[in-house]
């Protein structure tokens, strides 16, 4: 069991806070943290109320409760810049578009603290970053995940950056990617359109909210449309293919939300470690050449990401193949 942090917390609230939203109570209480601290903090499993550990920072304070919060110690203030090759797609005074690798952490955080693509910015844009928020650093507007390929825009100065967020808020940007699943959607083409939160029986996970009426979670749309299938699923009627390559075109940008959304449609990604359910029994013994077997990601590439300039109002689009490990995945499902 993990020992207590120096920085132990405890308060407990009168009847005037009864019934507050959790996270603005302890940014009052502990005024040194802010309320996007606090609600890390208790999503990080941090705090709990008379002895139960408690996750949502969205929970109502109860009165008269004894909380306590297990404030862990600081990690470094500011990331350094490192020098890490970077596919530049364009550049100039207000933003930068790269094509990022799989394998490499949008931003330093818990058990990645360099490597990033912020280190990696640092070194590249040093002397042209005007400042976010007073900070010389690069902005970050979204995000892919770890092992997602793709396209991403970076904002190198506080204009860009403000016009880049209402946009991607707005959605007001052209963003697709390619996906190989296990089985095909069903159905093969559509739109889903549902809530998403975070999972209840594994932190790590987001999950679909099974209530159509709930407002728990965030909003998330998801438009698809199956390319190409492949091959025969064994002991199933015949059409129904072992695995399909997907376009998915985003209207929100969730945490996760293509690769949820494809497993609740029963076509979870290929190499998915959390939402996968483990590998594909069949296309394993069908690859006696490691084409598939040796994937060990989830195979999704932000393929195109298209946007209206936030201060020249050119109109930019950006294009990228899959990298090479993606390619040998699909050459070895184009011989089933």
């Amino acid at each position: 069991m993990p020992q207590p942090s120096a920085d132990l917390r405890e308060a407990s609230p009168d009847e005037a806070a009864n019934g507050e939203r959790l996270d603005r109570w302890m940014a009052q209480v502990w005024n040194d943290l802010s309320r996007s601290r606090c609600k890390a903090l208790v999503e990080g499993g941090a705090l709990s109320v008379d002895g139960e550990g408690l996750t949502d920072p969205s929970a109502k304070v109860r009165a008269g409760a004894v909380y306590r919060l297990d404030v862990p110690p600081p990690e470094p203030a500011e990331p350094e810049a490192e020098n890490i090759a970077l596919e530049v797609l364009f550049e100039d005074d207000d933003l930068i578009v790269i094509n990022k690798a799989a394998g490499m952490t949008v931003h330093p955080g818990a058990g990645n603290w360099t490597g990033t693509l912020v280190n990696a910015l640092l070194h590249h844009c040093k002397g042209s970053l005007s400042g976010i928020g007073g900070v010389e650093r690069p902005g970050i507007v979204h995000r892919l995940d770890k092992d997602t390929s793709g396209v991403m825009v970076v904002a190198k100065s506080d204009a860009a950056h403000q016009g880049l967020s209402a946009k991607f808020a707005a959605h007001d940007i052209e963003r697709a990617y390619l996906a190989c699943v296990r089985g095909a959607p069903k159905p093969r083409e559509g739109r889903l359109e549902t809530r998403l939160a975070r999972s209840s029986h594994d932190r790590k996970k987001f999950a679909v909210v099974a209530d159509p009426a709930s407002k728990a979670g965030r909003h998330a749309v998801t438009n698809y449309r199956t390319l190409q299938t492949y091959g025969q699923a064994p002991g199933k009627s015949v059409g129904t293919p072992l695995a399909s390559l997907v376009e998915c075109r985003l209207e929100t940008g969730r945490t996760h939300q293509i690769r949820i959304h494809m497993a609740h449609l029963s076509a979870p990604l290929l190499g998915d470690p959390l939402y996968g359910k483990g590998r594909s029994a069949p296309l394993a013994k069908l690859d006696d050449g490691k084409l598939f077997n040796d994937f060990r990601r989830q195979a999704l590439h932000a393929a195109i990401l298209g946007f209206e300039h936030p201060l020249t109002g050119e109109l930019l689009r950006f294009e990228t193949e899959p990298p090479k490990d993606m390619q040998r995945l699909i050459g070895f499902l184009e011989t089933l």
